[in-house]
């Protein structure tokens, strides 16, 4: 399962492309992809599980749903003047996993591109002498020869800096990624990548919720319908289900649809991660059994073999631990398709600090931060004045995006690089400091698809990234979602009736750090010897005595310093299998 394509660009100016050769199509025949479109440059192959939908010009690859959720039919869609005016038309009026690959009009070598906004299929190019490939799958370029796994030393600088942010650069010289939201125009040799869909729009008039009950009524809506448009896709479904909020509210919008539900939650063998007793409740309001999954210490490596369609270093220990784990139990259960709550607390503005009684202030005024300071108050478990101090001084020193990078473990000569993120570009229109925080966390979550290797083997669905949901919950201000001392309190409002009691009421969450914890315990000294004769510190990256005397150094209590040494591990794992 999972979407796997590749577009081959030529550049023959009589229409017909040159691609491909007859050894590239017995390759790719090979591997089960059959040719689906062929028009102007391009030659498009995919897998017989990807679904392409022809529209004017070109295709779309992958599901694409209108607005109530129903699949979209070919004759369903307009034949609009212009591309452009098309490709507009698809992000108000449609939503899904989709790229939209249209042959340019007018131009004989020209191809247009776009990824929609919650980059549910990969998106990989390269464009060389006015020839190149599109892809979901490196993999498959570097099978037919197009491209080879030199890692781009560049970039690494970046990921050490910043090991989590996704930005259009990969870890692969000459290989970009066309980043959710955005578009791509190549012709004559040249490709132009410009903003399709931003989520500043959201946050402003007209769409601003001012009533937090018809905030909550379309949150609730939209939710629901998205998870049914999936569900009614997918039909054989394992809810990857934690207990927390956000996992739960995807696994109870499935009940009252035809598919079959299987829910699994994963334990360790340390205390913190244990979740059963609320994914239990959860499970049993859905009339399914719950399947445990327990992640032992055995498989917990960090020189694992990294899935061969990466072009990042993005998966982490745990994610290798908890794919084996679920990847088996999906097969025992013959499920398709694994559903998530991942991406809820951004999406439900979880920000942890003062921030949105700032935007109360600065949205209604004094009234309305008086009370927001209240629930702020609550929420925290700190006094009111302290509540109120804290946003003074939020609003005094206002906001700016939180990418800051991590040179912990570098060596005193690395040069921080500079990261560009479309929605890092705040518009010149004022915005609130709250809603510059979380669209900038919302960029922070386009690395959880990468990171789940499983979306590789089966269909990866995450229902709270999907863009009517995202929509839905920008256009309610941030203080909306503390009411009453409650965090994401719109979304426990919207599910109220629907969610076990136990797990509405819920504050804490449940947490794999002590996980992590214990598998650092046990290796640390080969994570050490490991980063000590790895390219990393061969490049200079690296400041070998500070890392040394980090991992000799017995660490206090709920200290989690000890993660960069996973992500430095990361890295140096995934470099080494390229090439």
């Amino acid at each position: 399962m999972g979407y796997h394509y590749i577009a081959l660009v030529g550049s023959d100016t009589s229409g017909s492309p040159p691609w491909p050769d007859e050894e590239q199509v017995r390759s790719l025949r090979g591997q089960g992809m059959q040719s689906v479109f062929s028009a102007g440059p391009a030659v498009l192959f995919a897998s017989p599980e990807t679904p392409v939908l022809p529209v004017p010009g070109g295709v779309v690859i992958g599901h694409l749903f209108a607005r109530d959720g129903s699949p979209a039919k070919p004759d369903g869609l307009p034949g609009l003047a212009s591309q452009e005016r098309f490709a507009t038309h698809l992000l108000t009026e449609y939503w899904g996993e989709y790229l939209l690959l249209q042959v340019a009009t007018g131009l004989a070598t020209g191809l247009r591109i776009l990824r929609e906004p919650s980059g549910g299929v990969p998106c990989l190019y390269s464009f060389e002498k006015a020839v190149g490939f599109v892809t979901s799958d490196i993999s498959l370029a570097t099978g037919l020869g197009l491209a080879r796994r030199r890692v781009d030393w560049s970039f690494i600088a970046q990921a050490v800096a910043y090991p989590h942010l996704q930005t259009a650069r990969t870890g692969l010289s000459g290989l970009q990624e066309l980043l959710p939201g955005c578009s791509l125009t190549w012709s004559s040799g040249r490709a132009e990548v410009r903003d399709a869909w931003l989520p500043w729009a959201f946050v402003r008039e007209p769409h601003r919720h001012h009533d937090p009950r018809e905030a909550a009524a379309e949150i609730r809506t939209t939710i629901a319908s998205v998870v049914r448009a999936w569900a009614e896709t997918d039909r054989n479904i394992m809810v990857e289900l934690s207990g927390g909020l956000d996992s739960s509210i995807v696994a109870m919008s499935l009940r009252g649809t035809s598919a079959e539900v299987t829910c699994c939650t994963m334990v360790t063998p340390v205390p913190g991660a244990d979740e059963r007793p609320y994914a239990r409740e959860v499970a049993d309001a859905l009339g399914v059994e719950l399947h445990v999954e327990t992640l032992g210490f055995g498989n917990a490596r960090f020189d694992f073999t990294p899935p061969v369609l990466t072009a990042r270093p993005r998966m982490s220990v745990l994610q290798f631990v908890a794919h084996e784990a679920v990847h088996v139990a999906a097969c025992k259960h013959g499920s398709t398709s694994f559903f998530s709550g991942g991406g809820g607390d951004t999406v439900f503005s979880y920000l942890q600090g003062p921030v949105p009684a700032a935007d109360a202030f600065r949205e209604r005024g004094v009234r309305a931060a008086v009370t927001a300071i209240q629930h702020l108050s609550m929420l925290h478990q700190c006094t009111y004045w302290k509540a109120g101090w804290l946003t003074l001084r939020k609003l005094l020193r206002g906001s700016k995006i939180p990418c800051k990078a991590d040179t912990s473990l570098l060596a005193p000569s690395f040069a921080v690089p500079d990261v560009h993120h479309p929605w890092f570009a705040v518009p010149p229109e004022e915005i609130l400091p709250g809603d510059q925080e979380r669209i900038a966390d919302l960029a922070g979550t386009q690395v959880f698809r990468e990171s789940a290797p499983r979306g590789s083997t089966h269909w990866l669905r995450l229902p709270l990234l999907s863009q009517p949901v995202v929509e839905a919950c920008l256009k309610a201000p941030t203080w909306m979602w503390i009411a009453g001392g409650e965090n994401r309190a719109l979304a426990r409002s919207a599910f109220a009736d629907l969610l076990p009691r136990n797990v509405l009421e819920r504050r804490s969450k449940g947490t794999f750090m002590n996980y992590y914890g214990a598998i650092y315990q046990r290796n640390k000294r080969q994570m050490r010897d490991y980063l000590l004769t790895g390219h990393l510190r061969e490049r200079g990256l690296l400041q070998p005595i500070a890392l040394e005397t980090f991992v000799d150094t017995s660490l206090p209590p709920r200290d989690t310093s000890f993660m960069r040494v996973f992500d430095l591990c990361m890295i140096e794992n995934w470099i080494r299998h390229q090439g």
